[in-house]
């Protein structure tokens, strides 16, 4: 029986967030100000990093990030073989080389072993990605990368306010950055984020998001210290994202119930894997992504329920600005082809949830 559709995710937009919109078009100043000053104190408080700077989105934020620690022409950045193309292209627009490397098939993220085994001679960085929410091998990561002088650079996009060991994932490298797009916790329709915890890398994070200011001019007789560009963050887009704050604690109870709800009703079901969270450290599921062998046709099958999935991002190597041969991306690929997120919206309900998970049995025990 086909019921109400069941979205994959789906944006809200509250009376808050018209209402401090509403103020910053009365003060006649949309461009950025003291709401996208506000939004940054407020990250940064709930991050735990001493320094958060707004940007477009958070594609411009791994830019920024890579830049403001020395990532230019022929350096090389790893780089998980499966994680939105984003990651790599921010590689790409400092004229440096991402390196590509297969991810551990539990969990999806990049491994240490992975990560060391990719790095040469002209290795200046390595992002690793927290899909769904969920901790790459961070500290191994960290460690690794501080014996080599490595910068990392946290691709935390999918992981507002998910921790590992109750420390919140883009606070272990030099540099976190997260998205601020509609299929996040927070959204402003478009943003990023960069925290970081060194006083250097934010002076030159703010010179690089605004034509290489130090301090915000007028844009007449200013200083420019340095090259930069124009990634300043509206008060229009920061007033949504200030607002979306107001519900974030509810959020995050939702998701982490979704998840609680997948585990209880799908663990141990043949031919459906849930891929893991540590929820007892503060990871937060954003996304609830499972592994089938029969992905393609699950997901054809909830369609029909009008129960909407999205399935996993091709891996980078199978993209045509970075093929590669597949053989040594065995984990990319197999991940890749089998994997799929679950409904995972902040405004599901538990009936929503449990008739997903019912249609899931259903489909397993072919009903």
């Amino acid at each position: 029986m086909v019921g109400r559709k069941i979205s994959w995710w789906d944006p809200e937009i509250g009376d808050r967030e018209y209402e401090l919109v509403r103020d910053v078009l009365a003060r006649n100043f949309p461009n950025e100000g003291r709401v996208a000053r506000q939004l940054e104190e407020r990250a940064s408080a709930l991050i735990g990093s001493k320094h958060a700077v707004t940007s477009t989105n958070g594609t411009s934020a791994l830019y920024m990030a890579l830049k403001a620690v020395g990532v230019g022409v022929g350096d090389e950045v790893i780089v998980p073989d499966l994680t939105f193309i984003a990651t790599a292209n921010a590689v790409d627009m400092c004229g440096a080389k991402p390196v590509l490397v297969d991810v551990e098939p539990d969990s999806m993220n990049m491994g240490v072993e992975s990560f060391t085994n990719a790095i040469t001679e002209k290795t200046k960085a390595v992002i690793p990605v927290h899909v769904s929410g969920r901790s790459a091998d961070i500290e191994a990561i960290c460690d690794a990368a501080g014996e080599k002088g490595i910068h990392v650079i946290e691709d935390a996009a999918e992981a507002f306010m998910s921790k590992k060991k109750g420390r919140c994932l883009g606070t272990f490298g030099v540099c976190g950055c997260y998205s601020f797009s509609p299929n996040k916790i927070v959204t402003s329709g478009q943003g990023g984020l960069v925290v970081t915890d060194d006083e250097e890398v934010d002076v030159r994070l703010r010179m690089l998001k605004d034509q290489g200011r130090p301090k915000r001019g007028t844009g007449g007789d200013d200083i420019h210290e340095s090259i930069g560009y124009n990634f300043k963050f509206t008060d229009i887009q920061a007033a949504v994202a200030v607002g979306q704050l107001e519900y974030l604690e509810e959020r995050m109870k939702r998701l982490r119930r979704n998840h609680e709800l997948y585990v209880e009703h799908l663990s141990g079901l043949d031919g459906v894997r849930l891929y893991e969270f540590d929820l007892g450290s503060g990871e937060l599921p954003l996304w609830t992504d499972i592994y089938s062998d029969r992905r393609d046709e699950l997901d054809e099958y909830l369609m029909r329920l009008s129960i909407d999935c999205r399935r996993l991002w091709h891996p980078l190597h199978m993209q045509e600005p970075y093929r590669m041969p597949s053989e040594n991306f065995p984990n990319s690929l197999d991940c890749s082809r089998n994997s799929i997120w679950l409904p995972s919206a902040y405004n599901l309900s538990d009936d929503d949830v449990l008739r997903v998970c019912e249609s899931i049995r259903r489909f397993i025990s072919g009903q």
